[in-house]
């Protein structure tokens, strides 16, 4: 990569942490995405031109649309610092405008069923309750409590300090995206699990979910997650962290959960994020505004009145 490139990616993502907030993780995206367009144009990124822009249109064109969504992002978003900072060359100054803008159809979220649900948390508290149980199992038991029962990111739950385990507390403080800061519930079940995990998690650190080298990562969470979904007799390809807290948030709308609360539990910055929701409850939905409408509770008056 050539240093013009390498020297103001490095000045971009330095004002996108420092001005804008981002988090680590989407830094670190924007970093691959943009270090990787500059390979691909032999370090020239900075001087990219109508004929560089097609050569990655090129390169992306076997890539899902969301890559390609998140990549033309990170190149606009770059182009645009460098014409707000009077650094950009005349053959890049129309570069957002000619970056593909790929239509995202966002995805519906994976289901997972309540007897799914039961058949991992059985196993699960039959592992953890055996007089052979590891600490492992502990853990796994408390895992899976945080993820289903307080629907935490991946990010989140593995990121989590050992002071949040603090006995009694009903409540979480979860740092999210863009390290904003957000209260979820814990439930009794949850507090029980982490209780039964601290008991047998000795290693001095900070960490709730520690490692030998820090805390636990996501990929390592990944893999516990879909090893044991597998010996519960559940494809693992259905069954993941991300999938688990689409499932909290698919029950506590069908147990009567508003949109907002759920907005809140899940750090949703945007509500119409939450909304992708409602398609799994349609028929309750539908139900509820018959019942409870004010012209649905017209139309019974007529029918008795006229009955």
């Amino acid at each position: 990569m050539a240093g013009d490139d390498a020297r103001l990616i490095d000045r971009f993502l330095e004002m996108m942490a420092a001005e804008r907030g981002a988090a680590a993780n989407t830094i670190a995206a924007y970093r691959r995405d943009l270090e990787q367009a500059s390979e691909a144009l032999a370090g020239g990124l900075t001087q990219a031109g109508e004929a560089g822009l097609a050569l990655l249109d090129h390169d992306w064109r076997t890539l899902a649309s969301s890559t390609v969504a998140r990549k033309s992002s990170a190149l606009r978003g770059f182009f645009v610092f460098l014409e707000d900072e009077g650094l950009a060359a005349g053959s890049t100054s129309n570069a957002p405008k000619t970056l593909p803008r790929p239509r995202l159809q966002r995805p519906l979220p994976k289901i997972l069923s309540h007897d799914d649900i039961a058949r991992l948390f059985t196993l699960a508290e039959e592992r953890a309750s055996s007089p052979e149980a590891r600490p492992a199992d502990l853990r796994l038991l408390a895992l899976i409590e945080l993820l289903y029962g307080s629907g935490l990111r991946a990010t989140e739950l593995v990121s989590l300090p050992r002071a949040a385990a603090s006995v009694g507390r009903p409540l979480l403080a979860i740092t999210g995206k863009g390290d904003k800061q957000r209260l979820v519930p814990i439930s009794g079940r949850a507090r029980d699990a982490l209780a039964r995990w601290l008991a047998v998690s000795t290693q001095e650190t900070r960490w709730l979910f520690p490692s030998r080298t820090g805390h636990i990562s996501r990929i390592r969470l990944y893999q516990l997650i879909k090893a044991f979904a597998a010996s519960a007799g559940i494809d693992p390809a259905r069954v993941s962290p991300h999938v688990l807290r689409h499932a909290f948030a698919t029950h506590l709308l069908e147990g009567g959960a508003d949109l907002r609360t759920l907005q809140t539990f899940l750090g949703h910055a945007d509500i119409a994020t939450t909304q992708i929701y409602t398609h799994v409850d349609s028929k309750r939905l539908v139900e509820l505004v018959n019942r409870r409408h004010p012209l649905a509770q017209m139309n019974l008056a007529d029918r008795q009145r006229h009955g």
